[in-house]
């Protein structure tokens, strides 16, 4: 009888670690593929940015610093590796494709060309879904991290090769401002 309520634990034990490494590695599994889905809407804005760039050079050829700056953000975007570095090099990508966009506003000719339209149409739309992707990263590996570090499944963290996922956070104070709206239909003052 002893011995069989002994082996019955031991089962019991034996499923419990499998289910918790299991569980460990979906969810690794699910942090991975998060990040892929960023890949691919990061991928797609890189490679819409030397259209636009070149879309917009023509027209505003004395506005060179703010094209190269884009130019050298996009490239130091495509380069970075893991997620700090990539979030720093994309928060900076943002900011110079901002002031790309707010000159071709000075631009009427420019910005009433479909092709430019567009394009920071298709731009906007992947920056919308990479958001979107960013969002769901970080719930999916704040869920990770938070299994590993729960008792009793933080005992079979090693065996899973579980590691912490790094969470993608902004960096930059400009992506933290909240911005400025004003609904009340009175005229500003000048």
């Amino acid at each position: 009888m002893s011995q069989l309520i002994l082996i019955v634990v031991v089962a019991l034990i034996v499923f419990w670690v499998i289910r918790a490494y299991n569980l460990l590695i979906a969810l690794k599994n699910r942090v991975v593929n998060a990040w892929k889905q960023i890949d691919v809407q990061l991928k797609r804005r890189h490679d819409l940015i030397p259209n636009l760039v070149n879309a917009v050079r023509g027209a505003m050829e004395f506005e060179r610093d703010t094209m190269q700056a884009v130019i050298e953000a996009r490239n130091r975007a495509v380069q970075a590796t893991g997620v700090q570095e990539t979030a720093q090099a994309e928060g900076m990508l943002t900011q110079a494709l901002g002031k790309l966009f707010a000159l071709v506003e000075n631009y009427p000719d420019l910005k009433a060309t479909g092709n430019i339209s567009q394009l920071q149409e298709e731009i906007t739309s992947t920056e919308n879904k990479i958001s979107f992707a960013r969002q769901l990263y970080n719930d999916v590996a704040t869920e990770y991290n938070t299994r590993q570090m729960q008792f009793p499944t933080n005992m079979v963290r090693g065996l899973a090769q579980a590691r912490p996922a790094e969470l993608w956070e902004i960096e930059d104070r400009g992506e933290r401002a909240v911005p400025d709206v004003d609904l009340s239909f009175r005229p500003r003052d000048a």
